[in-house]
């Protein structure tokens, strides 16, 4: 489940401040208690309301737009190998080990797709977003 937005949150205190009782803003809003005193808490404390950055495992593969080019280079060059071969041309190449369901998707988030024993790239639109810088 994704944080919720800073304007959300201001707008849960404003009601507080405005009188409203906490347990009318859990209705109003669909939060939990906590949640409420969470937010109460850190603008006593001073902190910035907006959400925290989302931990998690930073991309074996596509990390950057180096990593795209370097995937799609690969994948023209090799348009029959398997998704194992896949794997082990990348590792051979960038020296980072990645399973075959990783390739899988960072193949799919790249828009190619497998027809008859090769990998199909998409069509010139698609391919022009997917290797853009904002991508």
């Amino acid at each position: 489940m994704n944080a919720y937005s800073k304007d959300l949150r201001l707008r849960v205190l404003a009601a507080l401040d405005r009188g409203m009782p906490r347990k009318e803003v859990v209705r109003t809003f669909g939060l939990s208690i906590a949640t409420i005193g969470r937010y109460i808490r850190r603008r006593r404390e001073g902190m910035d309301l907006a959400p925290r950055p989302s931990t998690g495992r930073t991309p074996t593969i596509l990390a950057n737009l180096q990593q795209k080019r370097a995937l799609w280079k690969q994948l023209e060059k090799n348009d029959t190998a398997t998704l194992e071969r896949h794997c082990e041309i990348w590792q051979e190449r960038q020296g980072a080990r990645v399973s075959i369901s990783t390739m899988s998707r960072a193949i799919r988030k790249l828009g190619w797709s497998r027809k008859k024993d090769r990998w199909v790239p998409p069509s010139e639109t698609n391919r022009r977003e997917v290797l853009s810088e904002n991508a």
